[in-house]
């Protein structure tokens, strides 16, 4: 459902009551944290539960399972995900009684007003990195609000309201939601066109990373992982426009360069240097070169800042990642089993990469989801070249998620297109039928992670169980 953006923002305190329609997904649950926290009273609704709720209810925030009009009750305004459908009871009764209807993005600038925000945005890496910056902040001493879309394993939350004035924000591009917010400094990872359901072409889809950086404060900086060719380019632009901008990567003309890259299983450690001069060792407990690549961003972020490397870099190395991002479900006979958010070509590669090095002598196998069907027409053949990274691979159907379902366009498509001999693919229907494949397939001292994002993260417990004769 698109709700469009206000022409005024007001702050989370003026909203009067709120109830937020997507309670239980990662961006409404954290909006309605921190607006619980500044002490506005919330309630929501989801059509199913989630592990944001437990959390958001010990705050006394009343979260419906359902969606009805009655549980509008007596709100002021409404905060509505993206996912919401048109006939939405909730947002007709709204709309019905004339009350305010805010959109994700805006619900967000709501509770960020008065800040001076931190946005990381980006095609890949907006959750890791949002969350790497979070944790070198709080170790250098600084006590940000933050908005992340996935728990981070250290607080166990994907939200906060802290005491300082900065906060930090995953900026989602995917609805266009990052051109609201207005940062005093951001953050871009990497651009490379997706989401072209909503922006059409990719060129629109970079044009909109080029109004992005625009809405940087100009007294504010903007940071670029430049060895990505999108961001490089962002990064010249934005120069050319005024606008002080922080490079960051391998590449030689990078300010803040990574040297020395070492993957060691779950370890990843690298020498950072500024202008020329050594600064220290960055270890980090994630493995992946593109998440080396996401800490350097967020240090170089906190360095702007003004704070000491020292402190960053502990509060980097401390970070053991947040969920659903190669995330450890368990191990059982030897076999360890990850799952992970991975849904476009670039991020499965990482991924993969990532998982090679944690399997060491180890096979991995992969189970992966395709996530909307245009996505996967578009994506759908890189998808499957992405997965022959891994050694044995399941490919499930389409999660169709916001999108009508196309019979043309299935999961088959990124199956067939696997570079793998026929009996390392298969192509399942069903979560059990792929948690079945994997642990089949699974041997002692072999990885397994399921990709996707869907609900295809709910494979890796059935995958430990089966494995351990549950």
């Amino acid at each position: 459902m698109r709700i469009p953006v206000p022409d005024e923002i007001l702050p989370a305190s003026a909203l009067g009551r709120v109830h937020c329609v997507g309670i239980g997904g990662a961006g409404i649950s954290a909006i309605a944290r921190i607006m619980a926290a500044q002490g506005v009273p919330v309630t929501g609704s989801d059509d199913h539960d989630t592990p944001f709720l437990p959390a958001l209810r010990e705050l006394g925030v009343t979260c419906h399972l359902g969606y009805d009009a009655a549980h509008v009750g007596d709100a002021d305004t409404l905060v509505v995900t993206t996912a919401a459908r048109e006939d939405n009871p909730e947002v007709l009764e709204a709309r019905r009684r004339g009350l305010r209807i805010l959109p994700r993005s805006a619900g967000l600038a709501a509770v960020m007003a008065g800040s001076r925000v931190l946005a990381v945005a980006g095609t890949h890496g907006k959750t890791t990195t949002t969350g790497l910056l979070t944790s070198a902040l709080l170790a250098a001493g600084v006590d940000p609000s933050y908005a992340v879309g996935g728990v981070l394993t250290a607080t166990g939350r994907n939200a906060d309201a802290g005491s300082d004035d900065l906060f930090v924000a995953e900026a989602d591009e995917s609805d266009g939601a990052f051109l609201v917010y207005r940062p005093h400094a951001a953050i871009v990872t990497n651009v490379e066109a997706d989401h072209l359901d909503n922006w059409g072409t990719e060129e629109a889809y970079h044009r909109a990373f080029d109004d992005f950086a625009d809405t940087v404060d100009r007294e504010g900086f903007l940071v670029c992982v430049v060895d990505d060719p999108g961001a490089a380019l962002l990064a010249g632009r934005a120069r050319a426009a005024g606008l002080e901008v922080v490079t960051v990567g391998e590449s030689d003309d990078a300010d803040l360069r990574i040297e020395g890259l070492t993957l060691d299983g779950s370890t990843s450690v690298c020498r950072v240097r500024r202008d020329g001069a050594e600064l220290g060792e960055l270890r980090l407990r994630i493995p992946g070169r593109h998440y080396v690549l996401d800490a350097v961003a967020a240090l170089a972020m906190g360095l702007r800042l003004g704070c000491a490397f020292d402190d960053l870099v502990a509060g980097l190395g401390a970070f053991t990642g947040t969920g659903r991002r190669m995330e450890l479900k368990g191990e059982v006979g030897g076999v360890r089993v990850y799952d992970s958010y991975a849904h476009h070509p670039v991020e499965i590669r990482g991924d993969l990469e990532a998982a090679r090095a944690l399997a060491g002598e180890g096979r991995v196998v992969a189970a992966f989801q395709p996530h909307l069907v245009s996505r996967t027409r578009i994506f759908g053949e890189a998808m499957g070249v992405a997965l022959g990274a891994a050694d044995e691979v399941v490919v499930l159907d389409v999660y169709v998620a916001r999108e009508e379902p196309d019979p043309a366009v299935t999961g088959r498509l990124v199956a067939d297109s696997v570079p793998l001999p026929a009996a390392q693919v298969a192509y399942v229907d069903g979560l059990p039928s792929a948690a079945r494949a994997l642990a089949d397939r699974a041997r002692p001292g072999d990885l397994v992670i399921t990709l996707g994002a869907g609900d295809i993260t709910g494979v890796g417990p059935q995958v430990l169980d089966l494995l351990g004769g549950a």
